[in-house]
């Protein structure tokens, strides 16, 4: 799976879960500040993220989430391992 298709999996989970654009999702955006993302949703996010891409994001590491490329380097890492 390709970085694109991450992001792209990732913006449509944003967009069903948060009610992001997808077009808005890039990875140098912030979930909290520049996508409006609360913690209550990041955790449906990050259960989303899991089902879809069958990984595993414990949540002792949620706070450590804050960018979306957080989230697209730990998917792709464990894709790859």
């Amino acid at each position: 799976m390709t970085r694109e298709e991450i992001i792209a999996g990732l913006a449509e989970i944003l967009n069903e879960v948060a009610d992001v654009e997808p077009a808005e999702v890039s990875e140098e955006k912030a979930f909290i500040e520049d996508l409006d993302v609360d913690s209550l949703a990041m955790v449906e996010v990050i259960v989303a993220v899991e089902e879809r891409f069958g990984v595993s994001l414990p949540e002792e590491e949620l706070k450590e989430l804050r960018l979306v490329s957080d989230i697209v380097l730990r998917v792709e890492k464990q894709l790859t391992a």
